[in-house]
């Protein structure tokens, strides 16, 4: 038997055989995740930056540290009255009695991280998991060599073998890992990807929350200002050089208004990364396959009449891909039938909301839609019509930052949702208690069966 299925197994065993964490354990769990974070910001930032061969360390401690804190204290502030009982009408026709619903721990969770946002992906389900008071094993990505052996030093040293562990290795381990009998997997990471792990996971019966990806779009209306709308969309695609599993992955801009946009976001890129070669706020594609892809992606669009966009030459000196433009790229390409994830925004021209909503709806629906428009009425229409995991306003990103708002996905971009009470209760069994009072009136019906059952038909149902 493997290392990490021994520590299930301990997991497993000390999740059944005692009583579960009380609020004060809890609470000593998450100070001391806390405490984690607080006290390693530079070599966690470090690590990631080894991983990624330079990644901003700015961008690491906005993204990833400080909303991990933000979440960690969040969930403190609240944990008391998220465990409490919450009590349930009863109907008159089970009266006398009472009826609550307990938000207890399902054991021994599991949680898959990616490698585009490694700590953040696997700390914020941390979070949720042991305010529900779960124990929990956490696989980050064998992609994040260095972080992934940090994190694993670092939770060692501050928590039990049987209260939370990382798992190190390789995609064979990760296979594995996804096939123990977990009472809840959380996988991030993409569409692909997620398909097996639900498969390995149903071997189990094991519930799973996915949190994948998809072609996540940006729709600026008539009524906004091109300008505003290229500034946020610029930052949320380029940040992380893209490599973001919410950033705007193509923009739907009004036909007259897109060689405005085009110089908007390229205005924004140039005051954004000056010099993006020796720009230590511009982040590293995270490996060269990953970079070739990229390229060609963005090439076979050019060959097909596309009009390409970029602030500046390539350098050779670090796996990275400067800030792209493509107006108007083949439909059936790469650009437009992959998620992107890398700082390529395709832009696609339109002339009526109707084939905004048309093109949005013909594609399988997105972990994110962003919108632009200060027009209540076509706020309405546009939520209303085309579904996604979550939805930015005048923005990007943010919504994702809101702990007191759930975060996942819908059809291929994801099951599932957590973030602040609706992770806890994602990691919580809802369990249904009925006491009843002193006279129980069901039992006294019969059998056998007589007028009172009949006059109680007739009563409560209107049955003859």
């Amino acid at each position: 038997m493997a290392e990490f299925q021994q520590v299930f197994q301990s997991m497993h065993f000390a999740s059944r055989s005692g009583p579960e964490a009380t609020y004060s354990e809890r609470i000593d769990r998450l100070g001391r995740l806390e405490k984690l974070l607080s006290d390693n910001v530079e070599a966690l930032c470090k690590a990631i930056s080894a991983d990624f061969n330079w990644r901003s360390d700015t961008e690491t401690k906005l993204l990833e540290i400080l909303p991990l804190l933000r979440g960690i204290r969040h969930a403190k502030r609240h944990l008391a009255r998220w465990m409490k009982e919450e009590r349930r009408k009863v109907d008159l026709a089970f009266q006398p009695s009472r009826a609550w619903v307990r938000y207890e721990a399902l054991g021994v969770v599991g949680i898959i991280a990616p490698w585009n946002y490694p700590l953040a992906l696997a700390i914020a389900p941390l979070t949720d998991a042991l305010a529900a008071g779960n124990r929990v094993m956490v696989k980050p990505s064998e992609q994040t060599p260095s972080f992934s052996d940090l994190l694993a030093k670092l939770i060692s040293k501050n928590f039990a073998a049987d209260e939370v562990s990382v798992v190190l290795g390789d995609v064979s381990i990760a296979q594995d890992f996804a096939r123990l009998p977990f009472d809840h997997l959380l996988f991030t990471g993409s569409t692909e990807v997620g398909r097996s792990i639900m498969r390995a996971a149903s071997d189990n019966l094991t519930p799973v929350t996915l949190e994948l990806g998809g072609k996540s779009p940006a729709i600026v209306c008539e009524d906004f200002s091109i300008d505003a709308a290229a500034r946020s969309i610029g930052f949320g695609k380029f940040i992380n050089a893209g490599q973001t599993c919410i950033a705007p992955d193509y923009a739907l801009v009004p036909r007259q208004g897109v060689d405005q946009f085009v110089d908007a976001v390229m205005n924004h890129v140039a005051q954004a990364y000056p010099n993006p070669a020796a720009n230590r706020d511009y982040t590293s594609i995270i490996s060269e396959r990953h970079l070739v892809r990229l390229r060609n992606a963005v090439q076979e669009a050019e060959a097909a009449g596309a009009r390409v966009f970029q602030y500046a030459g390539e350098t050779p000196d670090r796996v990275m891909l400067y800030p792209k433009l493509v107006v108007d790229p083949p439909r059936d390409g790469l650009l437009m039938q992959e998620e992107i994830f890398g700082p390529v925004l395709p832009v696609v021209p339109y002339d009526t909301v109707d084939e905004v909503i048309a093109f949005v709806n013909s594609k399988p629906r997105p972990l994110a839609l962003y919108l632009f428009t200060d027009s209540e009425e076509m706020q309405s229409k546009i939520i209303g019509n085309c579904k996604s995991g979550g939805v930015t306003v005048n923005g990007t990103l943010l919504h994702y930052a809101m702990e007191n708002l759930p975060f996942g996905g819908i059809g291929p971009s994801g099951m599932g949702a957590y973030h602040g009470r609706d992770g806890f209760r994602r990691f919580s069994h809802a369990r249904a208690v009925h006491k009843i009072g002193k006279i129980n009136m069901f039992e006294k019906l019969g059998p056998p069966w007589g007028l009172l059952l009949r006059l109680t038909l007739r009563i409560l149902g209107n049955i003859r």
